[in-house]
């Protein structure tokens, strides 16, 4: 899978996602990451990408042209085939349109949903903004998915791109050492994760559940989904809306709801 971040802060963004397990997946060819900078595209000698706003108010504007330049480059790029193919095209094979996200507080809240759902792609452009965002017609012209990782602000796209690249990521076959991880973690089936323990098995007077112990796995696995039932219920109640659940779940999750 191919990630483009188009941002005015190429090594913030490199730095940050260049290590652990997303770093071990681009050292093996799982995912190719690549920060491209807007200011290589400035067309003044300062380099400066951004102005002030027609109409007047606070703050720069991040301008159209450097922005769709960098765009223009990263889609060069890959209908030139510089990215790697994807599996079952052939020579002459026309891709489809990547999608380009526009991180901002104005999109969709980013979810586990989202997540999958995008880690289907074979390309994806990210466009971080800064100053007081873009000037509106580069936006209309190449952004297709408006994305925001919560109500709330922060200084640019950069942490929500990266934020966004890790969970694409791990859902990408080979990424995880075991890929059977990502299918059970939390909101999974719009639940969240059950407690886990590990050695020893008491722990400041904490005692392991008795039935992590039992090595009867029908038991655990019944004994996990009621933790998570019961964690969903406790904290984020929202969730069990859209989850399956048995009618003695709902039961399970009704009382600790009230609790």
């Amino acid at each position: 899978m191919h990630f483009y971040i188009m941002t005015l802060f190429p090594e913030m963004v490199m730095q940050g996602l260049d290590t652990s397990i997303i770093g071990r997946a681009m050292s093996k060819g799982l995912l190719s990451i690549e920060a491209v900078n807007i200011r290589d595209y400035a067309f003044n000698k300062h380099n400066s990408v951004d102005d002030y706003p027609y109409g007047g108010g606070a703050g720069m504007l991040m301008q159209a042209e450097p922005v769709y330049q960098a765009y223009e480059a990263v889609m060069n790029k890959i209908s030139s085939g510089e990215s790697a193919p994807a599996p079952g095209d052939t020579a002459g094979s026309k891709r489809k349109r990547p999608r380009v996200i526009y991180l901002s507080p104005q999109g969709k809240t980013f979810h586990q949903d989202m997540a999958e759902e995008l880690a289907e792609e074979e390309e994806l452009i990210f466009l971080c903004g800064h100053y007081e965002g873009i000037d509106e017609r580069v936006l209309e012209e190449i952004v297709t998915d408006y994305v925001s990782i919560g109500d709330y602000v922060v200084t640019g796209g950069e942490l929500p791109a990266m934020i966004m690249v890790d969970a694409i990521s791990r859902l990408v076959p080979g990424v995880l050492h075991n890929d059977v991880s990502a299918e059970f973690e939390s909101f999974q089936d719009n639940l969240l994760e059950y407690p886990q323990y590990s050695r020893p098995e008491i722990w400041h007077g904490k005692q392991v559940p008795e039935v992590l112990l039992s090595g009867h796995h029908a038991n655990v696995e019944k004994w996990r989904r009621e933790q998570s039932v019961i964690r969903t219920a406790r904290l984020r109640p929202d969730l069990l809306e859209k989850a399956e659940l048995s009618e003695k779940e709902r039961e399970i999750a009704k009382r600790f709801q009230k609790l």
